[in-house]
């Protein structure tokens, strides 16, 4: 059974950057899509990046521009890239990644905090 972990999450200023990491226990193509998701308190999960097996990349609106998703198949690992950071980024960061039955992988989420 693959896992996926992530990593990076804490607590950051208005205007500042973090990298969040989501390592997979076996190889990266086991997933069609790889995908970054957040739930602040009382909201529902929503999608904020996602990957695929061909490296096409989206991204919900309010993070374009500041927030990169890219792998590194090497590594097993998709990143999460997040600058010029707002208190409304602030949720528990969730990794996904979407088996070729189309089974969903989840990890168990990292904390993301921005604030002063």
């Amino acid at each position: 059974q693959v896992q996926l972990v992530e990593s990076g999450g804490g607590l950051v200023q208005p205007g500042g950057s973090l990298r969040l990491s989501c390592a997979a226990s076996g190889s990266i193509f086991t997933f069609t899509v790889v995908g970054w998701y957040r739930q602040a308190p009382g909201k529902e999960r929503e999608l904020v990046a996602r990957i695929t097996s061909g490296d096409s990349t989206d991204y919900t609106d309010s993070v374009k521009g500041r927030f990169t998703i890219s792998r590194d198949n090497a590594k097993n690992t998709v990143y999460l890239q997040m600058n010029s950071l707002k208190p409304e980024d602030t949720a528990v960061y969730y990794c996904c990644g979407r088996g070729w039955t189309g089974f969903d992988y989840w990890g168990q989420g990292t904390q993301v905090t921005v604030s002063s």
